[in-house]
């Protein structure tokens, strides 16, 4: 199963988490899986080094369309994971989207609940909508490593 990895790539943190995330895949399903993730292919992200936007939207759309699978990070709210999510449904890619953010705990707590009409409180976290519905018709959205790693055996059939 090739699967496509879509996350910011644009800090170490993200960087870290992004190998943490795909070794641990890789690990969990050793030679039943093949993960791409753009921040790999040096071909485009070698930032020591030059691709424009053309070169850089050829690679990763090529790759997201011999895909079996996207998982789309929606942590960071990040345009390029938006467009992958866009292409992958209208290509009619599953999606598993992974929703990590530790604002989702407590979501039934009385004082964060009256702290949303207070300007500048919200502290419970929001994700698109447009992408979560786009994800739900096509896929479903985890919150953990290790419900990730079973909706792709899932979704795989592995």
């Amino acid at each position: 199963m090739n699967i496509y990895f879509a996350n910011d790539l644009f800090n170490d943190g993200t960087r870290m988490y992004n190998e943490h995330v795909v070794r641990t895949i890789e690990n969990e399903l050793l030679d039943k899986v093949s993960v791409y993730l753009p921040q790999r292919n040096l071909g485009i992200n070698d930032k020591n080094a030059y691709a424009d936007s053309r070169m850089i939207a050829e690679a990763d759309y090529t790759e997201l369309k011999k895909s079996d699978l996207l998982i789309a990070v929606l942590d960071n709210n990040d345009f390029g994971v938006g467009v992958e999510i866009g292409i992958a449904y209208e290509a009619g890619i599953p999606i598993i989207g992974l929703f990590t953010d530790v604002r989702q705990q407590g979501g039934n707590n009385p004082d964060k609940i009256k702290a949303l009409t207070e300007i500048g409180e919200n502290q419970i976290a929001y994700v698109n909508l447009m992408g979560v519905g786009i994800i739900k018709n096509n896929g479903i959205i985890v919150n953990n490593l290790s419900s990730l790693i079973k909706e792709i055996e899932r979704v795989g059939d592995i």
